[in-house]
């Protein structure tokens, strides 16, 4: 009887397809993947065509010995990994281990591919092999030579002239630019007033609003009105052309006696259609998944992946969605049967259209052989399966179901009315509402926005007619100033790299993940803020290597690498004509010096002391500076607080960093009260002892009564740690976290198992104390004040730190 091994990247997906094969297969999973550039200089090799060295991912290696044995048994082998160029290289490198290890032989290695793990899917994938894809493995390998060949020269730079940990990538660098530059942009705007007149409306009882639209026979643009003059002198002139009374306070509500009237001169109906969104593809899962259940992109895509590589429904493991990563929105036959079945049963009959709805795939290298992301059983309702998935799991799985069979029904038909109204030949007001005739796919499912504002067309209008004379019950002149454009969110820069073309959906969520990894961006409403760091590299790279943060060129790159995995051209030629510019290029800027790239921000000059103030950033972060380093008295330095910027802190705003410690004057008891920041935050000082403050505290403005409030609360809770107390607390028992513990005040000692805290004595204490070693740090200090350190020890200290 023949056996034979099948090979797949995860074990819940081992598990699941294991269930469906029998007894004659053997399912392993190789725990993603098996090998890697090896990690140092001279991985690529670009005067040998890009020579590439790789080693076994250590943390695999177990695995891949255990797969290397079971080849030897099998009589084939099946290769099934993911249907995507990550999959096919994965297999690919997995047939170069166990080539190497000699245990293929003659035997017959096939590959495999399916986009749903069911049972239907899997038989059919091993009824069908095919060989591996040689361009699929060309491209994902010049993918990874190219981010290895800019990540392996541009971060090493990056630490030399800027910090330690940092790094750039061909995509990551692109989409950091974004938010700094959207970051520019917010700080560079200049808010614009602007004013709207609107005329509360009633008829019928029931009230409605009309907007200006003309005023003197001209069209009201939003900086027609501009200041709060003309505003009140246009809605003057509009209530004396309406008949209301003019003496009445603009913007409240007119009596019925004051009242004045506009003219419905106009009443247009008409009919829109809105259709349903196109099944998910990655980035629109992530987006969202971003904006309805608040996930962020990682947390998008292993929740998919839990839901893809199987669940246990309660009628065995199943698959419960298609791949996840897919740039595709087509649905394949059987699919849309299921789905038209589904919406016919649960909605009835005339919610589905005649003919299936068909989606285009925007994306240039999308597969057709893909489908967008699917519920893979378009009958199993999230709700019947809510005991069996996690709350996430059920969130998202409900999402992609209810995307999916909207894709697949009628078109909302929404009824809109606009009506025009006229006070006199003065001004022209529009009020336009409207109604859902049939809400279609609206019933299932509505695709959500980013910074999605009010939408007046909402507003249902009350029956009209022209010629008839509408009360007007107020005018209201309202200012406004226009915005900035919002901070990106995960899924609005999603959605901002996918139109440029930069990277691929299935790479988003590791690129954002790394972004705040490298403390280039912080998040703040959920929204990504640029940190210092984050805008010095970004300046760096935009002025020294403008090309390669360049959106067209990065997006042009992707192309070509999309050309290699179609066959379409050679994958060594495009990586040359990459290779030779950027080379010359960071061999030029090695002798850019750090000071001009960590340039100092100058602020102005201190009034007290005449030296002048600047911000830059450091090795550890932002900071002010007062004073130079050729100046007699040395200068200052003050860390930058949470929300400071190098590129918006005021001289005022940095002159307040140089107050602390700030003194507070003394407790009632006499001892030095001070506020002050330390390496574990602000506190509050009163002689040798310290109070966190809370989250509301700020150490610059909290007052003697605060502070005071501090330190008592800081004593109560010393109190009730303290079992016992010798020499006016020079020596106590104390309540820790891990037991009983003896302290002087800077060694801490256990209370030995066999003895209780509270029947110890102080010369117990006290021994226990001197026989305990000195604390780490302070016993190095101590031993170089006085002397007495041995070579010795520093040379045990020394091995005992490279050890660790």
């Amino acid at each position: 009887m023949s056996h034979s091994l099948v090979i797949v990247e995860s074990p819940a997906k081992a598990g699941t397809i294991n269930k469906y094969l029998g007894k004659d297969f053997e399912v392993m999973a190789s725990y993603g993947h098996v090998r890697d550039l090896i990690a140092k200089e001279g991985a690529v090799d670009p005067d040998q065509d890009f020579a590439m060295q790789y080693s076994v991912v250590e943390r695999n290696a177990k695995q891949v010995d255990a797969i290397a044995k079971a080849t030897r048994k099998a009589d084939a082998i099946y290769l099934a990994t993911d249907p995507d160029r990550e999959g096919e290289a994965i297999s690919w490198h997995l047939l170069e281990l166990l080539r190497e290890r000699g245990v293929i032989g003659d035997k017959p290695v096939h590959r495999v591919v399916f986009y749903e793990i069911t049972r239907d899917a899997i038989r059919e994938a091993i009824e069908h092999p095919r060989g591996l894809s040689g361009d699929l493995v060309d491209a994902q390998q010049a993918r990874r030579a190219l981010d290895y060949l800019v990540g392996f020269n541009l971060s090493p730079l990056l630490w030399r002239k800027i910090t330690s940990g940092l790094s750039a990538g061909r995509v990551q660098s692109p989409a950091l630019r974004m938010i700094v530059e959207r970051e520019k942009e917010i700080e560079a705007f200049v808010p614009q007033e602007y004013w709207s007149v609107e005329a509360d409306l009633l008829q019928a009882e029931t009230p409605f609003v009309g907007r200006l639209q003309q005023l003197d026979g001209g069209k009201v643009e939003q900086f027609t009105i501009d200041n709060a003059e003309t505003a009140d002198n246009a809605s003057k002139r509009i209530l004396e052309a309406s008949g209301a009374d003019t003496s009445q306070p603009l913007g409240e509500s007119l009596p019925a006696s004051s009242q004045g009237e506009l003219l419905v001169t106009r009443v247009e109906k008409k009919q829109r259609r809105r259709n349903p969104a196109a099944p998910f593809i990655t980035s629109t899962l992530q987006q969202e998944a971003s904006r309805k259940l608040r996930f962020s992109a990682q947390q998008t895509m292993r929740i998919a992946q839990q839901l893809y590589e199987g669940i246990d429904t309660g009628n065995g493991t199943a698959g419960l969605i298609t791949y996840m990563r897919t740039d595709s929105v087509n649905l394949s036959q059987e699919a849309i049967h299921g789905l038209r079945e589904v919406i016919e049963k649960r909605f009835g009959k005339d919610k589905l259209p005649a003919k299936p709805n068909q989606y285009r795939t925007r994306a240039k290298n999308a597969q057709e052989a893909h489908e967008g992301i699917r519920p893979t059983d378009a009958n199993r309702a999230p709700e019947s399966i809510k005991g069996q998935l996690s709350n996430d799991q059920y969130r998202l799985y409900d999402l992609i179901w209810k995307r999916t069979v909207a894709c697949q029904m009628i078109h909302a038909t929404i009824d809109t009315v606009s009506v025009d109204l006229a006070a006199g030949d003065v001004a022209s007001f529009r009020a336009t509402g409207s109604t859902i005739r049939d809400p279609g796919f609206m019933a299932v499912y509505q695709e959500g926005a980013d910074d999605r504002s009010g939408d007046a067309n909402e507003r249902i209008l009350p029956p009209l007619s022209e010629g008839e004379r509408i009360p007007l019950t107020a005018l209201r002149p309202e200012q406004h100033f226009t915005e900035p454009p919002p901070r990106y969110s995960e899924a609005s820069l999603v959605r901002a790299l996918e139109e440029y073309g930069i990277g691929r959906p299935s790479t988003y969520a590791s690129i954002l993940a790394t972004l705040e990894a490298r403390n280039y961006v912080t998040q703040e409403n959920r929204r990504f803020k640029p940190t210092d760091t984050g805008r010095v590299v970004t300046k760096f790279l935009t002025e020294h290597f403008d090309r390669y943060v360049d959106y067209e060129f990065t997006a042009r790159m992707e192309d070509q690498l999309d050309a290699v995995s179609r066959g379409e051209t050679e994958w060594v030629p495009v990586l040359r004509q990459f290779w030779d510019p950027f080379q010359e290029r960071i061999e030029e800027k090695q002798q850019v010096s750090r000071s001009e790239v960590m340039k100092a921000r100058e602020l102005g000059t201190d009034p007290q002391s005449g030296r002048p103030v600047s911000a830059r950033l450091g090795r550890y972060g932002p900071f002010a500076q007062l004073g130079t380093r050729e100046d007699e008295e040395k200068p200052k330095f003050a860390s930058l607080r949470p929300g400071q910027s190098i590129d918006t802190i005021t001289l005022d705003e940095a002159l307040a960093l140089f107050t602390l410690p700030r003194d507070l004057g003394t407790t009632p008891d006499g001892l030095p009260l001070s506020a002050n920041i330390g390496r574990f935050g602000p506190y509050v000082r009163f002689g040798d002892q310290f109070a966190s403050l809370k989250k509301d505290d700020d150490p610059y403005t909290i007052d003697r009564d605060r502070a005071l409030e501090l330190v008592e609360e800081k004593k109560e809770n010393i109190a009730k740690r303290t079992i016992q107390s010798f020499d006016d607390g020079a020596l106590t028992v104390m309540k820790g976290r891990f037991g009983p513990y003896v302290t002087d005040g800077r060694k801490r000692v256990k209370v030995p198992k066999d003895r209780e805290a509270e029947s110890l004595t102080q010369e117990e204490c006290q021994a226990l104390v001197d026989e305990a070693p000195e604390p780490k740090g302070k016993g190095k200090a101590a031993s170089k004040k006085t002397g007495t350190g041995t070579g010795k020890a520093k040379t045990t200290r020394k091995k005992s730190s490279s050890n660790r």
